[in-house]
């Protein structure tokens, strides 16, 4: 059975999907875990991998497809040319299989490159070393010639 594009409503993806599914649609709404830093603490949620799309897999003679448009949450299936774009079964596999993935390369890891944003080393490119506790980051500097390890703010750290 193939599968199609559906764009959902700014901010309705998990509406939209939970009207599908609640008309028995088979369904597929790939979310990673994307480490965040609000007010200087470094949190964790769920997006979504494609931010205003989800994947339906319909055949083209289900009644379904005149429900559609008018599904809470769903603003338009996917087409080109007035013909909805079929999405090969293969690929969403491999979605699938991928998710664990692209959640591993997600965040801040040892040895990428940083810049400093604010105190007394703003303006300063760094390498990060590791997390210290949920707010600070311990980062490694060129300073007068000499690289030094300093704890900052993880809020200060831009990459």
């Amino acid at each position: 059975m193939p599968w199609y594009a559906i764009q959902h409503k700014p901010g309705q993806g998990d509406r939209a999907l939970d009207n599908l599914q609640y008309q028995d649609a088979r369904c597929f709404y790939p979310k990673i875990s994307v480490e965040k830093i609000q007010a200087g603490k470094r949190t964790f949620r769920l997006e979504p991998l494609f931010p205003g799309y989800l994947f339906i897999s319909i055949e083209q003679t289900d009644p379904l497809w005149a429900k559609l448009r008018s599904t809470r949450g769903v603003l338009r299936v996917v087409s080109f040319a007035n013909k909805p774009a079929a999405i090969d079964e293969a690929v969403i596999d491999h979605i699938r299989d991928s998710l664990d993935t692209v959640a591993e390369c997600g965040g801040i890891k040892a040895g990428d490159s940083v810049q400093l944003q604010d105190g007394p080393f703003a303006g300063l490119d760094a390498v990060f070393q590791a997390y210290d506790g949920e707010e600070r980051a311990i980062v490694l500097i060129s300073f007068m010639q000499r690289s030094q390890q300093v704890k900052v703010s993880v809020s200060a750290l831009k990459r």
